[in-house]
């Protein structure tokens, strides 16, 4: 779904930064989450504060077996009702993400998500923890593909069975999660019980990602090689076999101009009030004893 918003110019919850790769997520003013990329540009440092607050009203079981005697779980049109009521429910939010622009709230286009890594959530998930990007010797832990912004309640936890149950079922609710360029991860904005109870009865869960939509002159600038290739491949093909051959590459021209579209643009973040040495102060202030290693 691409969605229009016209306001407001700083959102309620939005991405700070300061020199010295220092970043920061602050909901409604306060931190939620502190980060410091490292040096060497390999991962990333964070700490959670546990003040994080999802902007989304609790969902209700009704609602989800509602969305499902209506479409398919899983379906097209059913991810389109998601999909509609998430953007809906973010534009009311006074402390959510949403500032003026075209956004996209859609599953995973680019495929971002690896099968190996969602079971590392449920056994690794510190509040104070590191993401490594590309590996280079981190542990085996820290790749993990998705950064909860709370931490995640046990598996049997009365609300979390209650997400099991409907898990089991086939009509839980998709994760809502918000992609951010500084942190090189989506975060979870809405759904940590129900991530828990996918996880917990061994599945994966259904995912949105939230992230600001490419304007039209970049899309046309990305698109204009995968077309030109395509039709180079197209007019030199021939034979019986020819129409299903170009059906083919219709279809794989059209999975890549589909990804170029919902393709993320860079998360938009805000000056950190006071500069590095303010940064400094708020983290040892909310997260006190935190010391990154960021200079490797």
């Amino acid at each position: 779904m691409l969605m229009r918003v016209d306001g407001p110019v700083r959102p309620g919850l939005r991405m700070e930064s300061a020199d010295g790769r220092r970043l920061a997520l602050t909901q409604g003013g306060v931190p939620v989450l502190f980060a410091r990329q490292r040096v060497t540009h390999r991962g990333l440092h964070y700490a959670r504060t546990g003040r994080y607050v999802s902007p989304l009203a609790p969902l209700r079981a009704d609602r989800s077996r509602g969305v499902a005697e209506l479409a398919e779980p899983g379906s097209e049109e059913w991810t389109e009702r998601w999909a509609a009521y998430g953007g809906e429910a973010l534009r009311g939010a006074a402390d959510g993400p949403l500032h003026e622009g075209e956004w996209h709230l859609a599953p995973d286009a680019d495929r971002w998500f690896v099968d190996g890594n969602w079971p590392k959530l449920l056994a690794h998930d510190p509040d104070r923890g590191h993401l490594t990007w590309f590996g280079y010797g981190d542990p085996v832990e820290d790749a993990r593909d998705l950064l909860p912004l709370r931490a995640l309640s046990h598996p049997e936890a009365p609300r979390v069975k209650a997400y099991r149950r409907q898990y089991r079922e086939g009509v839980l609710p998709p994760v809502f999660v918000w992609w951010i360029i500084g942190l090189n991860s989506p975060v979870v904005l809405d759904g940590h019980d129900r991530l828990t109870a996918a996880l917990a009865e061994g599945g994966r869960p259904r995912v949105l990602l939230l992230s600001r939509a490419m304007d039209a002159a970049r899309i046309a600038l990305w698109a204009e090689r995968p077309v030109i290739e395509y039709e180079k491949r197209v007019a030199a093909l021939e034979g019986p076999l020819a129409g299903l051959r170009i059906a083919n590459e219709s279809r794989g021209l059209a999975a890549r101009l589909q990804a170029i579209d919902r393709a993320p643009r860079l998360t938009l973040a805000w000056p950190f009030p006071g500069g590095p040495t303010a940064w400094d102060a708020a983290a040892a202030a909310h997260v006190p004893g935190w010391a990154p290693d960021a200079d490797r």
